[in-house]
């Protein structure tokens, strides 16, 4: 058992041993005419978004098919593992993402929704999902391209789910399990030593009161941080980020 005074794993996380950035949707426009970012599902993560201004909306692919959620200033959207998404802008759309299990979203759980034949391949798969360091107009353009490869291939994945045929959605879902697996055992590390740290510690801590013992509030304090990293370019759109505990940057995903 975790003890309820001495922190377990990674160091003060945020609450729930979330991750935590913020979002500025892009305004590119896709072949289809819609501006956003690159669709994507995550394997393991729930991911929110808390929108602070603007307006657009999020399309979800799923088991219960094609969805297209507004969003606006105020509005909270959530998708679960598997669920492809992708945001689209509608007028200066801000916002916060909370992310499950931080630390994994960042070590790879996200997979971009390229066509079959570069899954297939994870030599291809890697080279157009990664981009070039920096912030300039170089790796704007390879952010571009790597949306507009998605575009491609979430196109025809949405066109077959609103016909009724979920196969192509369904062997995206296999094809995204496949690229991840090697990942896995790091992952369960993270895991093991963020997110069920925290639950963990939690426990001990009820255990401890129950004892009548609240020693471990002798260990209160404060944090703040500031974002490291500003106007990166994420999946959905330009990314500010926190280097907390748990995080793994420069990120990888979103």
């Amino acid at each position: 058992m975790v003890s309820a005074a001495e922190p377990a794993g990674l160091a003060h996380p945020l609450p729930g041993a979330i991750g935590l950035s913020h979002l500025s949707a892009y305004d590119w426009e896709a072949a289809d005419g819609v501006c956003g970012g690159s669709p994507h599902l995550h394997l393991v993560c729930t991911e929110a978004y808390v929108v602070t201004g603007g307006r657009g909306a999020v399309q979800t692919l799923s088991p219960d098919g094609y969805r297209d959620i507004p969003l606006e200033a105020g509005s909270l959207a959530w998708f679960t593992p598997g669920t492809v998404h992708r945001m689209v802008q509608g007028g200066d759309l801000r916002i916060t993402v909370l992310m499950q299990n931080s630390g994994l979203p960042e070590a790879g759980d996200a997979v971009f929704t390229f066509p079959p034949e570069v899954l297939a391949d994870p030599g291809r798969y890697a080279a157009a999902a990664s981009l070039p360091p920096g912030t300039g107009p170089e790796t704007a353009a390879a952010a571009r391209r790597r949306r507009d490869l998605a575009v491609e291939g979430y196109l025809v994945l949405r066109e077959a789910l609103v016909a009724g045929d979920n196969g192509p959605y369904l062997e995206f879902q296999r094809a995204a399990a496949r690229i991840v697996r090697d990942k896995v055992p790091t992952w369960q590390a993270l895991w093991r030593e963020g997110a069920l740290a925290t639950a963990e510690r939690t426990g001990a801590q009820l255990d401890a009161l129950a004892a009548g013992d609240p020693a471990y509030l002798g260990e209160a304090t404060a944090h703040e941080a500031a974002p490291t990293r500003l106007g990166g370019f994420g999946m959905c759109g330009r990314r500010d980020e926190y280097a907390l505990p748990g995080t793994t940057l420069p990120h990888q995903g979103k």
